[in-house]
């Protein structure tokens, strides 16, 4: 029974049972106790009778009065949280929680103190504590007095947000290997507005609610994670949160994250996909506007620009810049909106060392990115203009030279060594291969083998390439093109790196059909998992074996069945006369 009654003075079983273990006449007690307990309303005590006639038992009757009774004082307390000075409803609802909070775990009356606890901004500490010492308690009470709970208890949090974390990680890696591979719904199709409706990011919003503190300590575990691990995924968990906190409008924690304004501008471009010059400047603002004792600001911002989704964007807009750049005869070290994106770039690729190091000075850009690697790049894009150019000419003006097939030296050094040259390169390459530039794209190929920290090996990467490739469909019957891709770049790293493995079996998956029968055996052959193989990659190969197995009845077919064609007869050509 609940102690909680008797304090209040309200009667319960163990009183009852007292009465008729002390009475000689029970009958006369019960009634007794019930005229005493019951509801003390005169009126009411001729109509218990009707309702004893009609069948209808005392408790469910008393069950609805104490039910309505109940959502009756459940909005009283709402009410109360709402009117009158802040002072004197706060007043209320602590006393109201005084008397009451010795009834916390009936389960009748629960709601009702849980609501009181909730209404309150600053429950006094020993309820505090009671309530988290106590599982069914706690798991029982509203967000709003978890945050309180939470925000002198770090290791308590940390256990409410870890399994959230790894759900987000687990969300964004079930994308990258996801089996649909399409070049128009990818990793970054998702306007940033729509990512952050997502269960974590909402569940997290919910969590934090105005508490700067909780902020704090969810930023540090993904900064924490984020160094663990290297998972450029926890950057977009940091900027999405920081978004939508801005578009709760949030102010007592967007006024003081001091990355708030460069996020929501950064924002707008990741939605537009591009950089253009009015927000160039607006970001270049925010970078140059760093004060000195502010440095560690740098760090965060870092962060923010390390998300793929940044990245993305300033990649793509440097790509763009470049080709733009060509048309106007420019050189990269003369556009300032280019130096800006490859700033960004650096900042964002450097920010694991930062954080690492607590060094917060920006990176300083290699020159010869500027001056060699840039301008070998435009210099890729001159090539393919003027093939295609020779190629629309008459054959009688067309010139005798053929595509270039080799690739400067110093390209290949630059992937290998410099980590913005590597990103930048990559891109490039992911935009040959959306044009369908299958001449560009096997030339550049080969540089793919060995870059940066293997980069052209990262799933982000291979998500990418694999949904462009499908764009190059028809050129997989030729041997070639399977050579220079499958033996020359993605078997060079399968038996070292399970997730290119499972990237080109997805891309099997759906391109099967347009690779030749020889060549997809040997591939079949090849791809085959050994014993250290992951469970993801053994039901991906089991996958493509049981769609291989249903073409082979179409295969024979189209080998073995005679032509039903007749031969045309010859006529003979009429003499001439």
């Amino acid at each position: 029974m609940y102690a909680g009654l008797q304090e209040l003075g309200v009667a319960n079983g163990e009183d009852l049972k007292e009465t008729l273990t002390n009475c000689t006449e029970p009958l006369k007690a019960i009634e007794q106790f019930q005229t005493e307990n019951g509801v003390l309303l005169p009126s009411l005590q001729s109509a218990l009778p009707f309702l004893d006639l009609h069948g209808t038992p005392r408790l469910e009757f008393h069950q609805s009065v104490f039910d309505e009774l109940r959502e009756k004082l459940l909005e009283r307390v709402s009410a109360i949280a709402l009117e009158g000075k802040v002072e004197e409803r706060y007043k209320k609802l602590e006393d109201l929680l005084e008397k009451s909070f010795s009834l916390v775990k009936m389960p009748s009356i629960q709601p009702v103190v849980m609501c009181v606890m909730k209404h309150l901004p600053k429950v006094p500490e020993k309820k505090l504590k009671l309530v988290m010492a106590d599982k069914d308690l706690y798991k029982a009470c509203a967000v709003e007095v978890k945050r309180q709970i939470w925000q002198d208890n770090q290791a308590l949090f940390g256990d409410e947000v870890s399994p959230l974390l790894k759900q987000y990680i687990l969300e964004k890696e079930n994308i990258l290997f996801s089996n649909e591979i399409s070049v128009l719904n990818n990793f970054f199709s998702p306007s940033p507005k729509a990512r952050r409706q997502g269960e974590v990011v909402q569940k997290l919003t919910q969590m934090i609610g105005k508490n700067v503190k909780l902020y704090d300590m969810v930023l540090q575990f993904l900064r924490t994670l984020f160094l663990r691990t290297r998972n450029v995924h926890y950057c977009t968990l940091r900027a999405e949160l920081l978004m939508s906190l801005h578009d709760l409008e949030i102010s007592e924690i967007c006024t003081v994250d001091p990355c708030h304004k460069f996020t929501w501008c950064l924002d707008a471009c990741i939605r537009e996909k591009f950089v253009d010059n009015k927000r160039a400047r607006e970001l270049q603002g925010f970078l140059d506007g760093v004060k000195k004792g502010q440095e560690q600001v740098l760090g965060d911002l870092s962060m923010i620009l390390c998300d793929p989704f940044a990245i993305n964007t300033l990649a793509l807009s440097t790509i763009r810049h470049l080709q733009d750049l060509v048309g106007q005869d420019t050189l990269p070290r003369e556009s300032p909106d280019l130096l800006l994106l490859l700033r960004m770039l650096s900042l964002g690729q450097g920010a694991w060392d930062m954080i690492d190091s607590q060094v917060f000075k920006e990176p300083k850009l290699e020159v010869e990115l500027i001056t060699k690697f840039l301008p070998m790049l435009m210099s890729f894009v001159v090539d393919d203009h003027t093939f295609n150019v020779d190629q629309k000419l008459p054959s009688e003006e067309k010139g005798p030279i053929p595509y270039p097939s080799t690739i400067p030296e110093a390209f290949t050094k630059f992937l290998q060594d410099n980590r913005i040259a590597c990103e930048i390169g990559l891109y490039y390459i992911l935009h040959i291969t959306k044009q369908r530039n299958k001449n560009a794209f096997l030339r550049l190929l080969p540089a793919l083998v060995e870059t940066f920290s293997d980069l052209a090996f990262g799933d982000i990467f291979l998500h990418l390439l694999t949904g462009n490739l499908t764009l190059l469909g028809d050129e997989f019957a030729l041997e070639e093109f399977c050579n220079s891709l499958f033996d020359g770049f993605f078997l060079t790293a399968c038996s070292r790196k399970e997730n290119v493995h499972r990237h080109v079996l997805r891309l099997l998956l759906h391109l099967h059909h347009k690779v030749a029968p020889a060549k997809l055996e040997s591939l079949q052959k090849a791809l085959e998992p050994n014993k250290q193989s992951g469970e993801p990659v053994k039901e991906l190969y089991n996958q493509l074996t049981e769609k291989l197995e249903l073409r082979k009845p179409s295969l024979a077919e189209v080998t073995e069945t005679p032509s039903m064609e007749l031969p045309l007869p010859t006529v003979p050509t009429p003499a001439s006369r």
